[in-house]
């Protein structure tokens, strides 16, 4: 029972890492639109139904508001980043 635990527990600890760094990433890159992004790559993996991908994004947007206290967050903007990744989709 504890190897199964403790590979989940890793397992987890991975997924974590991951959205972690991608966030660390997308900050270094464009600080301010880092947030913008992340729920860019959110919508796009939501609209060609990539649950895992979309939490993963999802995450990563998170982390980048933790992160950075310069990232804006508009939820205008968010949602016409919603209805671009649609648009494309069509």
């Amino acid at each position: 029972m504890f190897p199964a635990i403790h590979r989940w527990v890793q397992h987890r600890r991975a997924i974590r890492r991951r959205w972690r760094s991608d966030a660390r990433q997308l900050v270094a890159t464009d600080e301010v639109n880092a947030y913008y992004e992340a729920q860019r790559r959110a919508a796009r993996a939501r609209y060609h139904e990539d649950r895992d991908e979309f939490y993963h994004w999802a995450k990563v947007a998170a982390e980048v508001a933790r992160l950075s206290p310069r990232a804006e967050m508009n939820i205008e903007i968010v949602r016409r980043i919603a209805d671009e990744e649609e648009t494309k989709r069509m």
